[in-house]
């Protein structure tokens, strides 16, 4: 625990091999569940997932080998084996050295992944929203803002963004200490050029 009634947060900035690990929506889609739900089984996650538990052992074998997932020696046994998340959140960035070319292009690979996965989320939201008591669907929202920027200012509305929820995630309790009247909520942040505002065409209409 940090100091002054913060934790410490563990993060993971993922290297090539990671990335890969993470560009796969049911390797994605069981990571976020390991780190929002805690450890499970490849049964219990295949239940979970609508897949067989061959198919999730891969895939945990996969996240393993990259380090994003540890077996959970505190629980289960040789043959019911646990693994839980290694980090709690992934912090990416572009890459500068020599292999910043492959790490781009697997960025961007993981990055339409989550942009995916979000957007599904998004939509099973506004589905469960007329069923939700009153003060947390008054609490639900959905907002966008379309700006002319420098890159400098959109650095710096993502700087201002990343440090409040940084410190709301610091400050927040666990799962197994949250208050009584807590529920997980998400707060999605999603910045990019308008699609097509940067596109180069060539003569003949096509994009290059």
């Amino acid at each position: 625990m940090a100091t002054g009634g913060r934790r410490e947060i563990n993060r993971v900035r993922p290297d090539l091999d990671q990335l890969k690990a993470m560009a796969h929506p049911v390797r994605l889609t069981m990571l976020t569940r390991l780190r929002l739900d805690g450890p499970a089984t490849a049964s219990s996650l295949a239940a979970q997932l609508g897949l067989n538990s061959g198919a999730t052992s891969y895939h945990l074998r996969q996240l393993a080998e990259a380090g994003l997932v540890v077996e959970d020696t505190a629980r289960g046994t040789k043959r019911d084996r646990w693994w839980k998340a290694a980090h709690e959140s992934t912090e990416t960035a572009p890459s500068d050295v020599a292999d910043a070319e492959e790490h781009d292009v697997l960025l961007g690979a993981y990055h339409g992944v989550v942009a995916q996965q979000a957007a599904q989320q998004i939509v099973q939201a506004a589905a469960e929203t007329p069923e939700l008591p009153k003060e947390w669907a008054d609490l639900a929202g959905a907002s966008d803002w379309n700006l002319y920027l420098t890159p400098d200012q959109v650095r710096r509305v993502k700087e201002a963004v990343q440090a409040i929820m940084t410190e709301m995630l610091e400050q927040s309790s666990d799962r197994q200490d949250a208050p009584a009247d807590a529920v997980p909520f998400v707060f999605q942040f999603h910045s990019f050029p308008r699609p097509g505002a940067l596109a180069h065409h060539d003569d003949d209409g096509g994009s290059r």
